[in-house]
């Protein structure tokens, strides 16, 4: 009777479990939705684009009534992997950013498409993606924004345009994140914004809170110093470029009562605009034990002109560090005939390593931060090679019939390739340069 008794207990458990067991299975069995499948793919990839007030705000894909009819053009971008943009070829090194979906993510984007592009229920959907408006970064503990506002003509070159402001900061400011906005983020070819601390002397003379260019300035010595600084980088945006967030230990720093620089270059497109650019800083909330300074391998400007026609012409940067370092990250920069960049350790037996290598599109300019980062010893031999395809096959060519000189407007050339490295905290960059005695 017992065992009979135990046997009923078991066929019961069985019976009474039986139709949720079955109800997962027919859940899991069932078609992707929307809510279920295809948000959190989009939430965790897409959405840091494409949403309202972002560089892909045309085309915002955080309800189902916006991405539904974009369903196909989704699984085709996914497919091809045009999306999401991500450029370093997977050959050399792994990337902390890496925003690349998984082949099983890929599958089910295109299950969900291929099925019919269901909604699913709503509850089925996860926790709404977090998103401080207006920025990416966590809410700016401070924003710098230039006081005036610089008019973009509709047609012609703009010159490079600078505004200095005053941090105010009564005290150093360690920076663990922060952001480069644009007001008219259509017009910005890109901005570097530069910490000027109280002691250096580079511009001081040009106007404070309003806009200059190189040639509005009378004095010769400052129309030089406009091109050439040795102030430390805050941030570098580009078109598709992330903000900077740097692990504890680890951040930027402006000293008390510095300036920041904003280096704008700014590009015509037919129509007239007004542009008044903000950074925003988020403070550590401890000092940390490692600074971080941005360097960068440029050409010269003999290394270009190119020639017309040439499809893979090349340029190789070396330089030695001078003292010891942590190398975080990089960011290529050319214009519009650029190719391909690379990054190489050149080691003692003249061996090269790639630590990085990009099919480099100029409308996405991305940042590739390590996975881990990597210490370089001093006297470590860098190399960066950029490619140049000034050819007709190259889509982006404004002329192809021309050889392409260096300069600063996107239908000349240039080749920066810059990385970050973090150095002891109590050390700046000026002392990073100083070479300990052999």
């Amino acid at each position: 009777m017992l065992r009979f008794l135990q046997f009923s207990t078991l066929v019961f458990a069985v019976w009474a479990l039986s139709p949720s067991l079955k109800h997962s299975s027919e859940k899991a069995s069932a078609a992707p939705t929307f809510y279920r499948n295809a948000l959190p793919i989009l939430q965790q990839h897409c959405q840091s684009c494409h949403r309202r007030g972002e560089i892909a705000s045309s085309v915002s894909l955080v309800t189902y009534e916006e991405t539904r009819p974009r369903a196909a053009a989704i699984r085709d971008a996914t497919r091809s992997r045009a999306m999401p943009p991500w450029f370093a070829d997977p050959c050399c090194g792994h990337f902390l950013n890496d925003p690349s979906l998984s082949d099983e993510e890929i599958s089910t984007l295109s299950a969900w498409v291929d099925s019919g592009t269901a909604a699913g229920d709503p509850h089925d959907a996860p926790p709404s993606a977090h998103w401080t408006d207006g920025w990416n970064i966590s809410p700016p503990d401070a924003v710098i924004t230039m006081p005036k506002a610089v008019e973009v003509p509709p047609q012609g070159d703009v010159e490079y345009t600078y505004e200095i402001v005053p941090t105010n900061f009564m005290q150093g400011k360690w920076v663990q994140m922060s952001e480069v906005r644009p007001s008219s983020r259509e017009h910005v070819h890109h901005a570097v914004v530069y910490v000027r601390p109280p002691n250096s002397d580079w511009l001081r003379g040009a106007p404070v809170g309003l806009p200059f260019t190189a040639s509005s300035l009378g004095d010769e010595r400052l129309r030089h110093q406009a091109h050439e600084t040795k102030s430390d980088i805050l941030l570098v945006y580009a078109p598709g470029s992330s903000p900077d967030r740097w692990p504890e230990e680890i951040a930027k720093f402006a000293p008390p009562h510095s300036d920041v620089v904003f280096q704008m270059h700014y590009t015509t497109n037919g129509h007239a605009a007004s542009d008044q650019t903000s950074i925003g800083l988020v403070f550590a909330t401890r000092s940390p034990s490692q600074r971080v300074i941005t360097l960068q391998l440029a050409n010269d400007h003999d290394t270009i002109p190119i020639p017309a026609g040439a499809p893979n012409y090349r340029v190789e940067v070396h330089g030695t560090l001078p003292n010891d370092c942590m190398l975080l990250s990089f960011f290529p920069h050319m214009h519009l005939r650029g190719k391909r960049f690379e990054y190489d350790i050149v080691h003692e037996e003249k061996s090269t390593e790639t630590l990085l290598r990009v099919n480099y599109d100029f409308y996405w300019q991305l940042s590739y931060r390590l996975a881990q980062p990597r210490f370089l010893k001093a006297g470590t031999e860098l190399q960066a090679i950029a490619w140049y395809d000034n050819s007709r096959k190259n889509r982006h060519n404004p002329d192809p019939d021309a050889a392409v000189t260096w300069g600063d407007q996107t239908y000349n050339e240039m080749m920066v390739g810059f990385f970050d490295v973090a150095i002891p905290a109590e050390m700046d960059k000026f002392q990073f340069f100083m070479r300990a005695p052999k």
